[in-house]
């Protein structure tokens, strides 16, 4: 009996590793067609989102519908015509001064690793999970921080990879 508990336990590690193996080699796949070089950006329409609050601005397909922005003007989302559960937003907040941050773990940095044709440094994260992959940007100025973000269905991020990163690219905030 010891035997077969065993060998129960020894099948269910095997199973969830192959199914955590299996879901990075799926990511990694879908991230190996996911290349933003071959975009073709002139082939869409295009508007630009001017935020009036922080002056942060970024396109987006001149097609996409608009959601309603928060009354007190921190930033936008849009919403594709073809899916509405792929949606691009950005926004923007005023950092709390460290002084008031008690939890040294929020505080942590990470490096930048994506950089806008602005020139301004940021950080880019892909994240994609069984139901929602997305694309955050983060970027820093000053006591201000500027997020833009992609996000559609996983099965469909493959799709939308290439638009969203030509849109972070875009995202421009104000000269410092």
């Amino acid at each position: 009996m010891a035997t077969a508990n065993k060998t129960c336990s020894l099948g269910r590690r095997i199973y969830r590793f192959t199914v955590s193996v299996s879901g990075v080699i799926a990511l990694l796949i879908i991230l190996w067609g996911c290349t933003a070089n071959d975009f073709n950006a002139g082939a869409i329409a295009w508007k630009t989102y001017s935020n009036s609050r922080y002056g942060f601005e970024f396109p987006y397909p001149s097609n996409w519908t608009s959601l309603a922005a928060p009354a007190n003007d921190d930033g936008i989302g849009f919403l594709s015509p073809q899916d509405n559960s792929v949606e691009v937003r950005g926004w923007a907040s005023q950092q709390l001064p460290n002084s008031i941050i008690t939890d040294q773990e929020s505080v942590k940095k990470i490096k930048p690793n994506f950089q806008t044709a602005q020139g301004v440094s940021g950080v880019l994260v892909v994240e994609v999970d069984q139901q929602v992959g997305s694309m955050t940007l983060t970027l820093t100025q000053s006591q201000v921080k500027y997020y833009w973000q992609g996000r559609s269905k996983s099965q469909d991020f493959q799709n939308y990879y290439r638009l969203f990163y030509y849109i972070a690219q875009q995202y421009r905030i104000p000269k410092s």
